[in-house]
């Protein structure tokens, strides 16, 4: 699949909004998509299966691997970012996904099960209890579920013929195929994902930290750049090789003693890899769609290039356009929101 330009991407992505034909279809008036909130989790219709290639190999060399994590109160968004990923690979079966959860929910299954038949995926419990005597209190309290820290272990869950794994949030949708992220040169890093060097990395810690000089001195003959952990491509191999888990277990254990950041699971892959990974396009990684983690305010597409749309923050568009308060982002994920019936009530 060829990339998209900027515009029209967003005008391919709105195209999709007004097909009636396929079985994600939904309602458009004057611009504005209108849902009606309900609740439950075996809403979700039937996904159709994608044969997107011409020629499709079946050698597991030629497997993507995919991890996410499985909560019911982000279900929606997980179907949303599946689907997306399906639509637009030219191989979608050639896809496995590894689905981490933390607490059993058997209606959470039923609905994968029913809405995706097809799909390639192996779940893997999560014990919360790993991480729930080092989790510190942050900004947010969505920020505090033991299930937003189990990415840290993904290679201790992962079984060994996994050799690479892409991690992805469930706020989020593909627009690109996904190979291309996957097919990344890691160039002997651990781990890929895009970096943003301009945003301003001294506030993703505290100034306890940054006074301390042997804390700081961790950064030393680094040059460390945010990177955003909801997208990233990871060496599991090198993943365990180097010790990692542990690693970033021993920041997480020193904020229990001293507060050295505010932000959850982030700052501690900060602490551990900053400066120090592969830097992907930032096509990759269109964040922040969700506002900021106090009040997601409504946020504007960065320009250039868009391969993934991400609703970091606190804002999620899936309950921002329940509301009927949505953000004009939240239209570009609207189309791949397999919740409830296809034909969506429209209201002035």
């Amino acid at each position: 699949m060829v990339a998209l330009p900027f515009l029209g991407r967003l005008s391919f992505l709105l195209l999709i909004a007004t097909t009636t034909t396929t079985a994600f279809a939904i309602g458009i008036h004057h611009g504005s998509i209108i849902r009606k909130p309900s609740s439950g989790v075996s809403n979700f219709r039937e996904a159709p299966k994608f044969r997107n290639g011409d020629v499709c190999g079946t050698n597991a060399s030629e497997r993507i691997h995919i991890a996410m994590t499985l909560d019911v109160n982000y279900l929606r968004g997980t179907m949303a970012a599946v689907l997306s990923v399906l639509m637009h690979s030219t191989c979608p079966e050639n896809t496995e996904f590894h689905f981490l959860w933390g607490k059993y929910e058997p209606e959470v299954l039923v609905s994968i099960n029913s809405t995706f038949p097809y799909l390639n995926f192996r779940l893997y419990h999560f014990d919360s209890d790993r991480v729930r005597g080092k989790i510190s209190r942050s900004i947010r309290q969505a920020l505090d579920q033991p299930l937003n820290y189990a990415r840290i272990y993904l290679a201790d869950m992962l079984p060994p013929d996994v050799k690479r794994v892409l991690y992805l949030d469930s706020d989020l949708v593909v627009v690109d195929d996904i190979v291309k992220l996957w097919e990344v040169d890691l160039e002997g890093k651990v781990l890929a994902a895009p970096e943003y060097c301009h945003a301003n990395f001294t506030k993703y810690f505290t100034d306890l930290f940054w006074s301390d000089k042997e804390l700081s001195s961790t950064f030393n003959g680094r040059k460390p750049c945010y990177f955003n952990t909801g997208v990233m491509v990871v060496d599991v191999d090198k993943w365990r090789q180097g010790g990692y888990t542990p690693k970033v277990e021993e920041w997480m254990a020193l904020q229990k003693q001293k507060r050295i950041y505010t932000l959850g699971s982030l700052p501690p892959f900060l602490l551990v890899l900053a400066g120090n990974i592969k830097a992907v396009h930032h096509r990759w990684n269109q964040h922040g769609l969700g506002g900021d983690n106090l009040e997601g305010k409504c946020r504007s597409l960065h320009p250039g290039p868009i391969s993934l749309l991400h609703w970091s923050g606190k804002g999620k568009p899936w309950l921002r356009l329940d509301s009927r308060k949505p953000c004009a982002v939240d239209h570009l994920w609207a189309p791949y929101d397999l919740y409830g019936s296809p034909d969506h009530s429209l209201e002035e």
